[in-house]
């Protein structure tokens, strides 16, 4: 790609899928701008030398978000977009697009006060899980055991001086077997998938999971990209679990990391995911 083409790579720190999404840039000819998120600033006015295409791989929602929202305002196209971003990465959003849309998923009950957030779980039953409307990697996650858990878990939430935890998301605990399933979908193609195997509840890669490859079943390939159009679509990791009543989908990731996919399955998954972003640029 010799035509002046020039790829946008928004980032806040350059991981292993960063490296890889350089290197593959690199080898397709493109050329690269760098914006780090912590520096960037954005004006209302249209600079000039704006790259075709930006993809965003900021780790943060909120820095993710309103720097698409720039880049739309500036007509620049980016990868996830701003009405992708910011569904997907609300998981309260994205479980009521999914129910809209007849895609399978726990049973969930929000709650807007801590008096409330108990009867949540009380009407989802034990063992509940409370998560924050925001957040990956598992993080400040909790699985409820009984009500004085959930009353303590509840309590600590409300004291924390953030908006996320004004909101209290719970959800069903889904005994599944000792893994989950991740699927990369990139526009219209689920790309590869794998299981993620932990003897503890939460099964993330990036908490110790162990990954291997798992076969594109046609009703898996089928729920994931059901899941990743009901939320606008673009790159997308899409999350299932074995429930005992099939594959339910609990999260749609819209910044994914995809280093232990890449290694459990040995797919050019940066590749792809730079095909798709210069298609998205070239529109």
């Amino acid at each position: 790609m010799s035509d002046g083409f020039r790829l946008g790579l928004f980032t806040t720190i350059v991981r292993p899928e960063e490296k890889a999404i350089l290197a593959a840039a690199q080898a397709r000819g493109l050329a690269v701008d760098r914006w780090d998120d912590g520096e960037v600033t954005f004006g209302l006015e249209r600079p000039s030398g704006l790259p075709d295409v930006v993809l965003n791989r900021s780790v943060s929602h909120t820095r993710a978000l309103y720097a698409a929202l720039c880049l739309e305002h500036y007509g620049v196209p980016s990868v996830n977009g701003p009405e992708v971003l910011e569904l997907a990465g609300d998981k309260v959003r994205t479980s009521l697009r999914l129910a809209e849309r007849g895609v399978p998923t726990p049973r969930t009950v929000v709650a807007l006060s801590p008096e409330a957030a108990l009867r949540a779980v009380e009407a989802i039953g034990y063992p509940a899980v409370l998560k924050p409307a925001v957040g990956s990697w598992g993080r400040l996650m909790a699985k409820v055991e009984d009500p004085d858990a959930a009353e303590q878990i509840i309590e600590h939430k409300s004291a924390l001086a953030s908006a996320v935890h004004s909101v209290y998301y719970v959800q069903e605990y889904v005994p599944k077997p000792d893994r989950d399933l991740r699927v990369l979908v990139v526009g219209d193609e689920a790309v590869g998938a794998m299981y993620r195997r932990s003897s503890a509840w939460r099964t993330n890669a990036a908490r110790g999971a162990t990954v291997e490859r798992a076969p594109l079943e046609p009703e898996l390939k089928e729920l994931s990209l059901r899941a990743a159009e009901a939320v606008g679509g673009g790159v997308l990791a899409v999350d299932l679990m074995e429930s005992p009543n099939g594959l339910v989908v609990h999260e749609v990731n819209p910044t994914p990391e995809f280093k232990a996919l890449g290694a459990a399955t040995g797919l050019d998954l940066a590749g792809a995911i730079v095909d798709y972003t210069v298609g998205v640029g070239r529109r």
